[in-house]
């Protein structure tokens, strides 16, 4: 069994997190990191969870955590760039649910985020975890930068065409919504609950730190720098991200052969699944699920593609994708403790 430590156990994305593993057939969760919950039973903080899993939360230190095979940091960014050095040297593999360790260059997390980086010399190791782009990288790593919810569901939607070279790299637009668990647990006037429903609204216009991600694998991707139009926005439900993104082509292609584009890329991915032609994806057909779906739509007057991805914000765009990224790291079957369907309701 793989001993599993989750650091920031009791945050919207460690509960995912602390539920996905307790229903994983390879895994023991040994320890329930939470600062402000620490020698209260999960069961009474959560109580789905009774019946089910009755730990003790505890103060997440490196000694307690030691003992496991690997550790889920899903702490505020900025906090676990303060704990990973000594949780890998403590032996232990780490995936990080924050973005203090997605980056290539220390210079541009530092302007997006605003802060020094303590640890810099550990992103020349570290792995992007998008487990659909860098798998080959994921299986030897031992530090993960686990990628959030809208980065995952935009480099995804983008990634096809900027691979095979037909989307002009200028003028990308992403237009995408999040719901309201995007935001984490605590409060803050935004999420309460009579400012957010009955309400939609963009927030970071051009600012949002999640654009230096996107750029950066996009970049890769392409071969080239891309800089791009990010504008996120929060709406009224609870799980789920919908990503629009607007590519003009540099050359004319039909429908048909838009559509094979995006079925080849992802031909044999479990977790991504690309509509028929002609179908859009909606964000209930992917709450609760690992799953991220994708449709792909020609604007023939503009020679635009316009394709829509969605996925649930704290599954694959953040605890089902930490849970991927561990099994590939283990030498365990991807799908394994994920392949079940959405809520839908």
């Amino acid at each position: 069994m793989i001993k599993a430590a989750v650091l920031g156990a009791t945050g919207y994305a460690g509960i995912e997190l602390v539920r996905l593993l307790s229903n994983h057939p390879e895994v023991s969760v040994e320890l329930l990191g939470s600062k402000s919950f620490a020698g209260q039973k999960i069961s009474d903080i959560y109580q789905n969870f009774r019946h089910i899993l009755e730990s003790e939360c505890a103060e997440a230190d490196v000694e307690a955590a030691a003992k496991c095979d690997i550790a889920f940091t899903a702490l505020p960014h900025g906090a676990s760039k303060t704990v990973i050095p000594a949780l890998l040297d403590a032996g232990l593999k780490v995936i990080d649910l924050s973005g203090d360790y997605r980056y290539d260059d220390v210079k541009v997390y530092e302007k997006w985020y605003n802060e020094p980086h303590s640890s810099p010399e550990l992103l020349s190791e570290s792995v992007y975890g998008l487990c659909e782009l860098h798998r080959d990288k994921i299986k030897s790593a031992r530090l993960i930068g686990n990628p959030g919810c809208y980065t995952t569901c935009s480099i995804l939607g983008a990634a096809p065409l900027l691979a095979v070279g037909v989307a002009d790299d200028k003028n990308i637009i992403i237009d995408a919504k999040s719901g309201v668990t995007g935001a984490g647990r605590s409060l803050s006037m935004q999420t309460h609950f009579c400012e957010c429903t009955e309400n939609s609204k963009a927030y970071k216009v051009a600012t949002h730190r999640h654009t230096s991600e996107i750029e950066q694998e996009l970049s890769n991707i392409a071969g080239k720098p891309i800089m791009l139009s990010f504008t996120p926005h929060l709406i009224p439900q609870k799980r789920g991200i919908l990503s629009t993104i607007y590519m003009n082509l540099n050359k004319k292609i039909t429908a048909d052969e838009l559509q094979k584009i995006y079925e080849d890329y992802f031909d044999g991915e479990f977790f991504v699944r690309v509509m028929p032609k002609g179908e859009l994806p909606e964000t209930k057909h992917v709450a609760g699920s690992n799953f991220v779906d994708i449709g792909v739509v020609l604007d023939e007057r503009l020679n635009r593609a316009v394709a829509v991805s969605a996925l649930d914000n704290i599954v694959k765009g953040a605890a089902g994708q930490a849970v991927q990224n561990m099994n590939i790291l283990f030498g365990l079957d991807e799908k394994t403790g994920l392949d079940f369907a959405g809520y839908y309701l």
